[in-house]
């Protein structure tokens, strides 16, 4: 069949447009993706060849309240591994694993891994300088000597609770290394580079720095003097007495802040997983609930000078050693009892049935709700992890007898930090605070101060007069009363001494 020439000259036009549009359809495309999302894809490409080596921030220091260093780092060596980059793997896992004292065919599953860096932990981590030198010395491809931090604690177990300890990679894992991993630990940095497919380093490609940012050091309110005091007593007790543990804490009282804090058994964080997981992690001033005994007396005589049901000086009370509630008979601690008194005296004397009586003044609700308003029953704030409740009675649960022991400390559950917040309050003018340890943040390089923490106040519980009733009271016990042993001549002394029914196989 025999086809025209204007059929030829349509279907050469017809050609000519579809090439002509094709081909603006590819330069538009070129266009697209070189102008509008070249510099995206080029990004996207730099990032599939990048390589990187992280360097660790240095975390930040932990100071006492007068600026000694209770913690700080020291640098040490960290073997890593580039496996693209290592050349013969069983000659290098077998001087790695003699030089470090590890397995060779678990050096050799290391370094052989399908991933960019690797870092040879637990055996490479954190090494000698003797060990760090005798690898560079081998000059084995793939295989870097890097630099890491590792915590050094100057004092040994000094505060060891409070302070806690880190884990292998540097983040906080009790204590206030933990509680403020977030400041302390700052932001890690690295040298980037470039590399093929197979993970070799292309040539003529520059390396890239990225400086790690350095975590805040952080102040506490500790006074690293008066907690090594407070610990060598302890330490002392635990000798004489044997006991299974003994606890102390120091707070001042006008602000709340936690001035040497201590428990024993104790650890050296610097080694850790050397001890049983119950004695680091349990930080027994903050956790431990115990049966406060008669110290609790405080809270209910600050709660009955402030409700006005008891005069210390005129009102008086005959104590027979015993009271007789609700069909239970609670004893005073010295058979036959202490006879007329004042309630000074009962105070003095750490009578039993003179608080059952305060007691039964104040009744269920309102005694409940000083306790309540002491902080009892709910956890103070303290910015350490594992804090305790504690135990009270359930409103509905409280009966004659139960209204009665509570009155002298029996029956109730607290920890010795509610204890000595509540304490504190009832002698400070009736100023609660939430209890601290922390007090300020500083610049690693300036010293400058970052941010000062101020103490958080949560209630006024009793009013400044009836906490001057109480100061007089507790001095008083002191220089007159079962608290004897804490008087020391020339300084006003205030006290409460205390003892609690421990039960011993659910009796």
């Amino acid at each position: 069949m025999r086809v025209s020439n204007a059929t030829v000259r349509r279907r050469l036009w017809l050609a000519l447009v579809i090439g002509t549009l094709l081909f603006l359809a590819l330069l538009l495309r070129l266009a697209y993706v070189q102008l509008w999302i070249g510099p995206e894809l080029a990004a996207k490409a730099e990032d599939s060849w990048r390589r990187e080596i992280p360097i660790t921030a240095k975390r930040g220091e932990i100071w006492d309240r007068n600026g000694v260093r209770l913690t700080y780092n020291v640098t040490t060596p960290t073997i890593m591994a580039i496996p693209s980059q290592i050349e013969d793997a069983e000659k290098t896992a077998r001087l790695l694993a003699d030089v470090l004292g590890a397995s060779r065919e678990k050096m050799l599953e290391k370094i052989t891994k399908r991933e960019s860096i690797v870092k040879l932990q637990p055996e490479g981590r954190k090494i000698t300088t003797e060990k760090a030198n005798e690898i560079r010395g081998l000059e084995l491809p793939g295989i870097v000597v890097a630099e890491d931090n590792k915590r050094y604690y100057p004092f040994g177990n000094l505060a060891s609770h409070i302070l806690g300890f880190t884990g292998i990679d540097n983040q906080g894992l009790t204590g206030v290394e933990a509680s403020f991993q977030q400041y302390l630990r700052g932001v890690q940095g690295s040298i980037a580079y470039l590399a093929d497919a197979s993970g070799r380093e292309m040539p003529n490609s520059s390396e890239q720095y990225v400086e790690p940012r350095d975590g805040l050091n952080l102040q506490l309110t500790i006074d690293k003097n008066i907690q090594a005091i407070m610990e060598r007593e302890l330490d002392q007790a635990m000798i004489k007495y044997e006991p299974k543990s003994v606890i102390g804490i120091a707070m001042d009282p006008n602000n709340g802040e936690i001035l040497a804090m201590a428990s024993r058994p104790d650890y050296e964080p610097a080694n850790y997983n050397e001890y049983p997981s119950e004695v680091y992690n349990r930080n027994l001033p903050i956790w431990m609930t115990y049966e406060p005994g008669s110290t609790f007396k405080i809270i209910t005589l600050a709660a009955a000078l402030e409700e006005g049901k008891v005069d210390l000086h005129n009102d008086h009370f005959y104590d027979p050693g015993y009271a007789e509630v609700g069909g239970a008979h609670l004893r005073c601690w010295k058979k036959g009892g202490h006879g007329s008194q004042t309630f000074l005296e009962v105070v003095e004397n750490s009578c039993n049935p003179g608080f059952v009586t305060l007691g039964q003044r104040l009744g269920t609700e309102t005694l409940f709700e000083y306790i309540r308003n002491f902080g009892f029953g709910k956890k103070t704030g303290i910015e350490l992890s594992g804090e305790e409740n504690g135990i009270l009675f359930k409103p509905e649960n409280v009966g004659p007898v139960e209204l009665a022991t509570t009155a002298f400390g029996q029956g109730v559950s607290v920890t010795p930090i509610q204890q000595i917040t509540a304490v504190s309050a009832a002698i400070n003018g009736g100023y609660l605070y939430q209890p601290s340890i922390a007090k300020a943040w500083i610049h690693p390089e300036t010293g400058e101060v970052v941010e000062q923490l101020e103490p958080v106040l949560v209630d006024q519980v009793i009013s400044p007069e009836t906490s001057q009733k109480v100061r007089e009271a507790l001095e008083s016990v002191v220089a007159k009363g079962t608290g004897g042993n804490a008087f020391v001549d020339g300084y006003r002394v205030g006290g409460k001494t205390g003892t609690a029914q421990k039960a011993v196989n659910g009796r």
